[in-house]
């Protein structure tokens, strides 16, 4: 095993957070920001990438950071270490309503594919890297870009999603077709290609956009009920449009006599 072994648990429904159990000398790799809170013995590091590549010098550590800027993460991450010697808690949220998913990449080949921003945390010695899209039609349409993020190791990750997240098994030669924001993981397995939606009137008056995903068997597949994306535009739609007096009669225009 070269990712250390953690112990988790995952707390609450809509708004979810991990607390992650390190016994002595034991460390756990998350994204800035994502702390929440931790015991009095852990002890916090910065370090460039993800800290999996210790013996690469120099240089291994600046292409690892280098990545993470291509993915539009930041330059650093942060090491939480039990440096006590009971075992000691050091909890992670995710940053917007929806569900965590716990990662035992050991069973799932030692890679995951996911979203570039839905990475959280993981044991340390798992590697967070970036994944080319072979075909050029799903980097340029893919709605989630070139790149996504890649997860190798033998140890667990957490990834989190917005709204409910659905696990699919997909046999050999399966499909699943899905809106292209919605995809929040995925084994290395699955073929991942972007298709365009048939018919000229669905394309242009059918409201969800003119490509969707395709992923086809053998693998494990997991899909999110509320893109980060889509959330946002509603929100921002809403403070466009709304009010104070938004659920009033009159709406809008009661803020024209306004003083």
């Amino acid at each position: 095993m070269n990712a250390h072994e953690i112990d988790y648990r995952i707390i609450g429904e809509e708004m979810q957070c991990v607390e992650v159990a390190l016994d002595q000398g034991e460390s756990v790799v998350a994204e800035a920001g994502s702390f929440m809170m931790m015991d009095p013995d852990i002890r916090m590091e910065t370090i460039f990438g993800d800290g999996s590549n210790q013996g690469g010098g120099l240089m291994g550590k600046l292409m690892g950071a280098g990545k993470r800027l291509i993915t539009g993460e930041g330059l650093f991450m942060t090491v939480f270490t039990n440096a006590g010697y009971g075992r000691q808690s050091v909890t992670f949220a995710s940053p917007y309503p929806g569900k965590i998913v716990p990662l035992d990449l050991q069973m799932l080949g030692g890679k995951i594919i996911c979203q570039k921003d839905s990475f959280l945390c993981a044991a340390k010695g798992v590697s967070v890297g970036i994944e080319f899209q072979r075909r050029l039609g799903t980097g340029f349409f893919g709605g989630e870009g070139f790149i996504m993020q890649k997860i190798e190791g033998d140890g667990l990750a957490f990834v989190h999603s917005g709204g409910l997240v659905i696990e699919r098994d997909l046999a050999p030669g399966e499909v699943l077709r899905l809106d292209t924001g919605c995809l929040v993981a995925m084994t290395a397995s699955v073929d991942y290609n972007i298709e365009m939606v048939k018919g000229v009137k669905s394309a242009l008056f059918g409201g969800e956009g003119l490509f969707f995903a395709t992923l086809r068997g053998p693998g494990k597949v997991w899909v999110q009920s509320l893109p980060f994306s889509r959330l946002a535009d509603r929100v921002l739609s809403a403070a466009r449009v709304g009010g104070k007096d938004e659920g009033s009669l009159l709406g809008g225009l009661g803020n024209l006599f306004e003083r």
